[in-house]
């Protein structure tokens, strides 16, 4: 399966199991991933993602590594921290949705970035379950921080 339809049924996943009182969902499907974010069409610095990202960056895969998870993208990092910074505040309300591979700390590729994601190293996107798995893991990430973000 290529890239852009495993991320195309990832994105029809998630559209049919967020939840809807978290408010009106967005999703761009790109060719290494699906952003998804809630309120204003625009996509917002702050938003969940599922992406391909190569062993260059995770030095961990052989091949490459998908995370999922929540992104704080703004331009300056202290705005990035801040956000993360009231999300670890209320860790003991999101870490046993999440578990333990639920990350926290610099984005992958761009320090000034910070995340709340895991990775799944070396995966098996040719599975049949795959984007079911993936779809269901980021909701999973929106269930578990969006009522928190708020």
């Amino acid at each position: 399966m290529a890239d852009w339809e495993l991320f195309d049924q990832v994105g029809e996943v998630v559209r049919g199991s967020a939840p809807r009182d978290l408010g009106n969902l967005h999703l761009r499907i790109h060719r290494a991933g699906v952003k998804a974010w809630f309120g204003d069409p625009e996509p917002p610095r702050e938003h969940y993602e599922a992406q391909l990202i190569s062993a260059d960056i995770v030095t961990e895969a052989r091949s490459s590594a998908l995370e999922i998870g929540f992104h704080a993208e703004h331009r300056a990092e202290a705005d990035n921290e801040a956000v993360v910074e009231r999300l670890r505040a209320r860790e003991a309300a999101w870490r046993g949705e999440l578990g333990e591979d639920a990350i926290v700390g610099a984005f992958l590729g761009r320090g000034s970035w910070r995340r709340i994601s895991e990775l799944w190293l070396d995966p098996e996107l040719d599975d049949t379950d795959a984007a079911l798995e993936v779809g269901v893991r980021l909701v999973e990430y929106m269930r578990a921080l969006e009522p928190l973000r708020r």
